[in-house]
């Protein structure tokens, strides 16, 4: 048994920032994540981040998770079990945490879970077919273990994450067909990603969807067709591409299966990307004792996620009577509303405040 004041889950930029943030206000913090180093999603990413200086911006992704992760190493508040997945929560304040071969029994005061998100996939004629791929893990394979899937791409999906792993892709060597969109409109993409694209001779063909992968018992050649202002197909105007590997790059899912083992209350907010859980602006969500931060709480990017985590995570540290000045978590809170005034936040925000009036009405 391992009694921590605080417990968190998730090795992201969120989980690591909490317990960072808890630690140094005092609390002993004990992080758990499945896989053997922390990171998360920053260990795959090479590009840069926007935004501001204290908070990452014109650093990349692997370079954040490099240096958050030594500081967790040098933190005696903190306490990291790795290689262990969360498995069970339960009402008497236990929770459970597995790997192959052993089992750890944890009895938190507060909890912070900064579990992420999922790949959403889309149906399609084969989409079982091997060379069907999310984009997070032709990332993991080509940025992390140095392997490219396959030789020519067909990325469906023009949000960030579809552009620039476009790019990376035409920087390790592929050739990448064409991005294509359902939307009529870029999906969420920085333009100055999408132009260096556009520079490389990748056509993002917009009002277009993948209808079927065609080959023998894996991808050969793929199948789009135009859709109208009802995503409708249109007939007459499929375009067949060559392609090796169809490239998923659709958006996520927050992972809130824990919360929903535990009664949380979670509500249905496209905006957000799925099921999320009602919580306040400091992440505590409708039991009191857990918190809430990053992916799991309405998918957004990385720069909030690291705040959301350090709010949660200081928020937890004054809850158990540990010195915090609540003038820092104000400070986080303006930053992260800051933050989110961009364009490509209006989405994010819309959710938010559907979340919140649910959350009233209730």
């Amino acid at each position: 048994m391992i009694a921590p004041d605080v417990l968190v889950v998730g090795g992201g930029p969120a989980g690591m920032n909490a317990a960072l943030a808890a630690a140094e206000a005092g609390a002993s913090v004990l992080l758990v994540d499945r896989f053997s180093n922390l990171g998360g999603q920053l260990v795959k990413q090479t590009h840069k981040f926007f935004g501001w200086a204290s908070r990452g911006a014109g650093a990349r992704g692997f370079e954040l998770a490099q240096k958050w992760e030594k500081e967790i190493q040098e933190n005696p508040r903190i306490q990291t079990l790795l290689g262990f997945e969360v498995i069970g929560a339960y009402k008497d304040g236990i929770w459970l945490a597995a790997d192959l071969e052993d089992f750890v029994k944890i009895k938190p005061r507060r909890v912070v879970i900064a579990t992420g998100a999922s790949e959403r996939m889309i149906t399609f004629e084969n989409n079982d077919y091997p060379g069907v791929y999310g984009a997070g893990a032709v990332q993991t394979l080509m940025n992390v273990y140095g392997v490219l899937p396959g030789e020519r791409y067909l990325i469906v999906g023009s949000g960030n994450v579809g552009v620039i792993v476009a790019y990376q892709l035409l920087q390790a060597g592929a050739k990448v067909e064409a991005i294509i969109d359902v939307l009529p409109r870029l999906g969420g993409a920085y333009w100055v990603h999408a132009a260096k694209i556009q520079r490389a001779g990748v056509p993002i063909l917009f009002k277009r969807t993948i209808t079927g992968v065609y080959g023998d018992g894996k991808v050969e050649r793929a199948e789009t067709v135009e859709v109208d202002d009802r995503f409708q197909p249109i007939p007459g105007t499929g375009k067949t591409f060559s392609v090796d590997v169809v490239l998923l790059a659709v958006g996520l899912m927050p992972l809130s299966e824990l919360l929903f083992e535990l009664g949380v209350r979670e509500y249905y907010i496209p905006e957000l990307g799925g099921f999320v859980p009602w919580h306040d602006r400091d992440g505590r969500t409708s039991n009191p004792d857990i918190f809430v931060a990053g992916d799991v709480a309405g998918i957004e990017e990385a720069t909030t996620a690291a705040i959301q985590g350090a709010i949660a995570g200081l928020r937890a540290a004054l809850d158990l009577g540990f010195e915090v000045d609540p003038g820092k978590i104000e400070e986080l809170r303006v930053m992260l509303s800051q933050f989110r005034l961009s364009s490509l936040s209006e989405k994010v925000c819309q959710g938010l405040e559907l979340l919140h009036t649910k959350g009233e009405q209730r």
